[in-house]
């Protein structure tokens, strides 16, 4: 069924160029930029760089990521923290990395003086060789019932659901998080998202840790704006549906589109080109994103939260992963529980009415916010939309 929340209050537009919002990234005057880039490649091709090039390849090639997957640290226990910086960066980004971590980690040890919540964090490794930071709220003086799995969306970081972690606490839910590739405390280049389908392998390996972890509880998975597209595609997975119980979906990138069609021609070519190039255009106008001042605020003054340009390799991974869930929702079976805005300018609603009627999940709800915009956790009616999700939550465990 469709249920709809009215909201009546004045809506303040305020605005963020960290949105990432693809539609900015092809207007009129990014498209001219592209023209530019086009014509400098041509021109560097005039020109001898042979030694320059050979420098960057033994440079890239110098670092190999290599073993399995296995954990590097746990706890927020006494003694000192292993901080590892990704090898297959450069200089400056290992060091943008190891300040990241740094303080991801700091917020979680500060944080562990809540008799209601214990909040630890944890690093793995993956096949690729990068470390991901990832987190857990347990409760303390409530019996555990059940478990959800967070990935938050693009530009942030698992440690701005934290409250919402503490509420779920409070009813017996304990919550793991991950931080995906390029993002908060974990290994790549701030924001930059070379793959997508990296993320998913790594969501699913990070899954699979908490399931034996903790034997025969039911586990949810939780995903807000590409967060939700990164839950979506691995549930699409016959192996991962059949350990979930359930999703829960905020402001879901089900549907992104370019201004301009010519973007669905040029972004693969200038995504293996110039993969990190950014577009000032994108960052002119703004994307709003919450109707609450304090939150906006809270949210770009963090400086784990990237308020930079979106890159192109990333605009063209979400525009890949929107394209492959636009033509696999059928095939998604596991109960689900999506919840947008109508005024989200960021992702499109109706692609969560078109997700909600094509899936063949016969356990399935959406809800609709008149006036709400992207971060619905962090708009105005954020109690009523957590309650929602608990009482989602609580019916099926």
């Amino acid at each position: 069924m469709v249920n709809k929340a009215n909201d009546s209050s004045t809506t303040l537009m305020l605005t963020s160029g960290a949105s990432g919002r693809i539609n900015a990234l092809l207007s009129v005057r990014a498209l001219r930029s592209l023209w530019l880039i086009i014509h400098a490649f041509v021109l560097l091709l005039l020109f001898p760089f042979r030694g320059r090039f050979y420098i960057t390849s033994a440079e890239k090639g110098g670092g190999s990521g290599g073993g399995g997957a296995k954990e590097e640290k746990s706890s927020t226990q006494g003694g000192g923290v292993v901080v590892r910086v990704p090898r297959k960066s450069g200089a400056a980004v290992d060091k943008e990395v190891a300040a990241r971590r740094a303080l991801s980690i700091k917020r979680v040890v500060e944080d562990n003086g809540d008799d209601e919540t214990a909040r630890e964090f944890s690093l793995f490794v993956t096949s690729r060789g990068d470390t991901m930071f990832t987190q857990s709220w347990t409760p303390a003086k409530v019996k555990v019932r059940g478990l959800v799995l967070l990935m938050h969306g693009l530009n942030e970081h698992s440690g701005r659901y934290s409250d919402f972690a503490k509420q779920l606490n409070g009813y017996g839910i304990k919550v793991y998080a991950m931080d995906w590739i390029g993002h908060g405390g974990s290994d790549g280049l701030h924001a930059y998202v070379h793959s997508l389908d990296d993320a998913v392998t790594d969501m699913k390996m990070f899954l699979r840790k908490v399931l034996v972890e903790n034997p025969r509880l039911p586990c949810f998975c939780f995903g807000h704006s590409t967060g939700g597209a990164i839950v979506l595609k691995a549930v699409l997975d016959p192996k991962v549906s059949e350990c979930v119980s359930g999703i829960i979906l905020t402001s879901p990138a089900v549907g992104v589109q370019p201004s301009h069609p010519i973007f669905a021609v040029l972004a693969p070519v200038f995504s293996f080109l110039l993969p990190r190039f950014q577009f000032s255009a994108a960052n002119k106008q703004g994307i709003a994103v919450s109707r609450d001042p304090e939150a906006l605020v809270a949210k770009y003054s963090d400086p784990l939260v990237f308020t930079g340009s979106i890159r192109i390799r990333t605009g063209y991974e979400i525009l890949r992963i929107t394209s492959y869930l636009q033509k696999n929702l059928s095939r998604l079976t596991v109960p689900f529980f999506v919840l947008h805005g109508i005024a989200d300018s960021v992702t499109d609603p109706k692609a969560s009415e078109k997700l909600y009627d094509e899936a063949s999940s016969t356990d399935k709800t959406i809800k609709l916010y008149e006036g709400c915009l992207h971060d619905l956790l962090f708009e105005p009616e954020r109690e009523e939309i957590k309650d929602s999700i608990v009482s989602w939550l609580n019916s099926r465990l």
